[in-house]
């Protein structure tokens, strides 16, 4: 059947639009703000015109593509295109720092093709029992999840652990800004119709990355984003050898992760990003430029998004905002993912796995090569590249919602960033948390509803049981470091303050 969805998806014609679809999705992920949602949900409607396969094709390239092209910008200028990159942008701009914007591209461009090549492998093999698996997970075992992917927050705190968990609980409270997310009730928004849609995202991160580090540039009278020379542009093929377990892991963690509705590929990310700090030889490097903080999280996001299109396929559940619109994509063509769907439409199912493959070869051909121009990006004059980029950040800013509302939370994010990297508080913990908190308390207040109130419904179900035990195993395990081994652990936890 995979043969015959090759077939299918190398006519010209659909290689075409896979082409347009892989192109557009990395100069979206680009971008800030414009993520893939917005670009699926922009171009759903001119798709009409096309037959159900190319225009699922196109579809499908922009959302995997976009998930390339969110790194570029993480890398070179320390704005992450998607909330996935940000983990990418700890090690990846410190490496364009050092002159290796080319390696650190080259390697967020490989590790996607491989991480996404073998993630493919398992949605085309085994996706009805995998959706099986994902099944199998309900609201206790969302919030074990939750619990788990929080307990990267200790090893992400940088020098303090209370400066650390206090970027956390900043997170957390803005995060109860809006709306309940079980009840409807608003929150903090003092009769404001525009708080009470919540903070974006999309704004806080581009505050705190990207007008706080304008800010810290120019109060350092900075002339130049990098003053070192630039590094050769790609990788060499020892490099490519070592980083493969890297790419492994990752794949394996964002793929499995993938399965789970409502995991995002920004979780995934930063949960890969710590397993491959935990398992290094030498976690001081990381935040400083180390090589696998850059191929981690990329691996991870790009499998992620493989792994979404199982229980999308098998069940019709997305496993996110940006699924959820390619869902409606299938039904407007009258096709209803399901258990039926690989019976009734193979020959659909089949070319559009089938057009993943070619995708991934496609954006890293299209990506490769553009190495050398983006590199060269780093060598613009700061007075030149500083108003660009303030642009381009609001631009993204205010597309999310088309609110001014949220370019004002970008601005006043900035201001938030430049103080925190000031006084030295880490920002990361305070975006990891604000991504996990709807979920963690979503999840909390339904395991709550389903057990009249027993807090033991989230210790006693098997799976969410062995995950709880996991993230407090690992928590103990870093704080047993930091007070054991100080010296170590402060070297180890040496994270950039951004």
């Amino acid at each position: 059947m995979l043969l015959n969805g090759f077939a299918t998806a190398l006519t010209p014609e659909n290689l075409l639009f896979a082409f347009f679809g892989c192109l557009l999705g990395t100069l979206i992920g680009v971008l800030p703000g414009l993520g893939p949602t917005s670009g699926i949900a922009i171009l759903l409607p001119l798709t009409t015109i096309l037959p159900p396969v190319p225009a699922i094709i196109m579809l499908s390239g922009l959302y995997y593509g976009a998930m390339y092209g969110g790194s570029t910008t993480a890398i070179l200028v320390n704005i992450p295109g998607e909330v996935a990159s940000v983990p990418t942008s700890l090690d990846g701009y410190k490496m364009a720092r050092n002159g290796q914007a080319g390696p650190a591209l080259a390697t967020a461009a490989i590790s996607s093709f491989v991480a996404g090549t073998l993630s493919l492998l398992g949605l085309s093999f085994f996706a009805p029992t995998l959706a099986g698996f994902a099944l199998d997970f309900g609201p206790p075992e969302y919030f074990a999840l939750m619990i788990l992917a929080l307990s990267v927050v200790v090893n992400l705190t940088g020098k303090s652990l209370v400066k650390g968990l206090l970027s956390g609980l900043i997170g957390f409270l803005i995060s109860t800004i809006g709306m309940d997310p079980v009840s409807g009730y608003g929150r903090f928004d003092f009769g404001s119709i525009s708080l009470m849609s919540g903070i974006d995202f999309i704004s806080v991160i581009i505050g705190l990355f990207a007008v706080g580090e304008i800010l810290s540039n120019v109060e350092q009278a900075g002339v130049q984003v990098f003053k070192t020379k630039l590094d050769r542009l790609y990788l060499n093929f020892k490099e490519i050898i070592m980083l493969l377990p890297t790419m492994i892991r990752s794949t394996v963690i964002g793929f499995f992760m993938g399965l789970l509705p409502g995991c995002s590929p920004g979780v995934t990310a930063f949960v890969a990003y710590d397993v491959e700090k935990r398992v290094s030889k030498n976690p001081e490097n990381f935040g400083k430029g180390e090589i696998k903080g850059v191929a981690a999280p990329e691996g991870a996001n790009n499998a992620t998004t493989s792994g979404g299109f199982v229980p999308l396929f098998s069940f019709g559940i997305p496993s996110g905002p940006a699924l959820a619109v390619l869902l409606g994509g299938f039904m407007m063509y009258g096709l209803q993912p399901g258990p039926t769907l690989f019976e009734k439409n193979g020959d659909f199912v089949w070319a559009i796995i089938a057009s993943m493959y070619i995708g991934n070869v496609m954006l890293l051909v299209l990506n490769l090569p553009l190495v050398g121009l983006w590199a060269k990006l780093v060598r613009v004059p700061y007075p030149v590249l500083a108003p660009m980029v303030l642009i381009f950040s609001f631009l993204g800013a205010y597309s999310v919602r088309f609110k001014m509302f949220d370019v004002g939370v970008a601005i006043l994010f900035g201001l938030l960033g430049w103080i925190m990297k000031k006084v030295e508080i880490p920002t990361t913990p305070l975006i990891l948390c604000l991504i996990l908190a709807s979920m963690f308390e979503t999840s909390l207040k339904q395991s709550l509803s389903m057990s009249n109130g027993d807090l033991t419904i989230l210790f006693t179900r098997p799976i969410s049981a062995v995950l709880i035990a996991v993230a407090l195993a690992l928590v103990a395990g870093s704080l047993y470091t930091r007070i054991k081994h100080p010296e170590k652990a402060q070297a180890a936890l040496a994270e950039e303050s951004e």
